[in-house]
């Protein structure tokens, strides 16, 4: 059984996600002694919460077709399905570890390739009349984290 998505859905296990990516940063942020690589950490989790709140807005702004429930729920099931789905596909699937900067940039790097993945994946699942091209918004913002998360694990070394 095939089951279609709406980009409304999908924009919900982003700003899933974000929350995850935020908490992620934020306990990496206590796990290092550095100060500025503390800073810095933090600074990713307060992107990730921005990128949370872009979501939100991008996901407001949808048309009524965009939000259209794909199937029958009546108890709001399909929300408790899509948001375990986000909290375990992209930073709390796996052991990371927290040890060094290094280790820790290589970790998101990885998160947000999964995370693209991912969002193609649901692109594939997602209608043309029910959103699938505003999911291209969602993925130039996870290719601009890695971006940012390169620039750093490079001047590491």
């Amino acid at each position: 059984m095939r089951y279609d998505f709406n980009a409304d859905d999908v924009f919900e296990m982003a700003e899933q996600m974000e929350r995850n990516g935020a908490k992620f940063y934020k306990e990496a942020a206590e796990s290092i002694d550095n100060q500025d690589a503390r800073a810095m950490l933090l600074k990713f989790a307060d992107m990730e919460i921005e990128h949370e709140k872009t979501f939100s807005d991008l996901r407001k702004n949808l048309t009524t077709d965009e939000k259209t429930p794909t199937v029958f729920d009546p108890n709001g099931e399909s929300v408790l399905y899509l948001r375990a789905l986000a909290d375990t596909r992209v930073f709390f699937e796996k052991t990371i570890d927290f040890s060094t900067l290094e280790s820790i940039l290589k970790a998101a790097i990885e998160a947000e390739k999964d995370s693209i993945v991912f969002y193609l994946g649901m692109k594939e699942a997602v209608p043309d009349k029910m959103g699938k091209a505003r999911l291209d918004d969602i993925i130039k913002e996870e290719m601009g984290h890695i971006r940012l998360l390169s620039r750093e694990l490079v001047a590491l070394r």
